[in-house]
């Protein structure tokens, strides 16, 4: 069976995947990634999510702590964490193909009572574990409605929560369940994400963050940094410099236009901190804009 998805995910991602390697299919949330040779650095703060590898391999940082994984393998993110990522196994022979499906915290709410699943504590936001057979078999389905579009709308949101329920009932169970709780502190947390994440250009101030989350100033930036490794203006200082950089290899903008489009009032502040994260001035990123830009490949 794992031989079998591996071959339709190749096909699909072979003729659909656009120049950065990435396949965008026709039901939400579902994404395929090809890679005919390893890759440099790419800087993310990923959504909740599982990335199913069907060959190849890959490293992804999150703090101090460095993940390995490979054919055979799946890795969930259970937060909006920052993390860094590289495709370390790839050739045109056998390329790095991976299956990647984001998370819906709605979906996973109504399976875990319809489970009768008992609530455990938060497990760390991310984790490798072998894919589960059935898990294989669910993204299988999905493969191949794929192959008739015109069955999307009609089949496509019940096979992706039939994939969630394995997920939900197998190896990453414990972990999957900590997505689930509505007035859990993942969740609070995620409603003030969803802030920073559309207005991260703006000044927010941390008492509407923390409202927003219905929680106290105090108790927000503890919860906050709790889930996602950093606190919120750290959070926000990384979706400005990772956007800024999309800006500059992906659209042409210039470090200074690029600063301003996502709220930098001091082109030097921009720089330091620019420099401070991803290793180099922002001016030498700028200059790859002419280059083919590096893929985001989770």
């Amino acid at each position: 069976m794992t031989d079998t998805l591996l071959n339709a995910v190749r096909r699909y991602a072979q003729a659909y995947a656009d120049p950065t390697g990435v396949a965008r299919t026709l039901i939400p949330g579902l994404t395929l990634i090809r890679a005919v040779a390893p890759t440099g650095l790419d800087y993310a703060i990923s959504r909740p999510l599982v990335c199913l590898v069907l060959q190849g391999s890959k490293r992804v940082t999150m703090g101090a702590e460095h993940f390995v994984f490979g054919g055979g393998e799946s890795l969930l993110i259970t937060a909006d964490v920052p993390t860094v990522s590289q495709i370390t196994r790839a050739s045109v022979a056998a390329p790095y193909l991976s299956l990647v499906l984001e998370l819906t915290p709605a979906s996973i709410a109504d399976l875990a009572v319809e489970m009768k699943a008992v609530q455990t504590a938060d497990a760390a936001p991310v984790r490798i574990e072998l894919t589960d057979a059935e898990v294989t078999d669910s993204a299988l389905r999905l493969m191949r409605l794929l192959e008739r579009p015109t069955s999307v709308p009609v089949l496509g949101a019940q096979l992706v929560r039939e994939m969630h329920y394995w997920l939900l009932a197998g190896r990453h169970g414990a972990a999957i369940q900590r997505l689930g709780g509505p007035n859990g502190r993942v969740q609070r947390v995620a409603r003030a994400v969803a802030v920073l994440r559309a207005e991260f250009a703006q000044s927010l101030p941390v008492e509407r963050l923390a409202a927003v989350a219905g929680m106290s100033p105090s108790s927000f930036h503890q919860h906050f940094r709790a889930v996602t490794s950093l606190s919120p203006l750290q959070f926000q200082k990384q979706l400005r410099l990772i956007e800024a950089r999309r800006l500059m290899l992906a659209e042409g903008l210039a470090a200074s236009s690029a600063a301003s489009a996502v709220g930098y009032e001091s082109v030097s502040q921009f720089n330091r901190e620019y420099a401070r994260m991803f290793g180099s001035p922002p001016v030498r990123d700028a200059k790859k804009r002419g280059a083919q830009g590096r893929p985001r490949r989770e």
